[in-house]
């Protein structure tokens, strides 16, 4: 069984910056792929970045590329979704999820991922 505990997020301006973490348990966080996923009202769940085991390759979907960064930390069974440049459009729940069976590949498809957090609001206000 995989927990993971999301924190971060919050009310923004467009422009800023917001940090997300989540935490994972379990001894083997290493070997997941991880990734983020965000659902905004009234829209389904969408892909937002994933990251590989180890970290080595990540994939964004286009309208966050050069905006938003994923990066995991195995010491600390954490993954990071730093954004930047944040726009009113990025206004979502953001869920972080865990794909235990594919730690090389970098699915789009939220039901690849057998783990989520909790979500975490973020809001970018105009």
């Amino acid at each position: 069984q995989v927990q993971l505990v999301q924190s971060g997020g919050g009310l923004v301006q467009a422009g800023g910056s917001l940090r997300l973490s989540c935490a994972a348990s379990g001894h083997t966080f290493s070997s997941y792929a991880m990734a983020w996923f965000r659902q905004a009202p009234g829209n389904e769940r969408e892909f937002v970045s994933a990251i590989t085991w180890n970290g080595a390759s990540t994939y964004y979907r286009d309208s966050v590329k050069g905006r938003f960064t994923i990066s995991r930390d195995n010491a600390k069974n954490t993954v990071l979704l730093q954004m930047n440049s944040l726009k009113p459009e990025d206004t979502a729940v953001y869920y972080c999820a865990a794909n235990v069976n594919g730690g090389s590949l970098l699915r789009t498809s939220e039901y690849r991922y057998e783990y989520w957090g909790q979500g975490t609001q973020v809001t970018v206000s105009s």
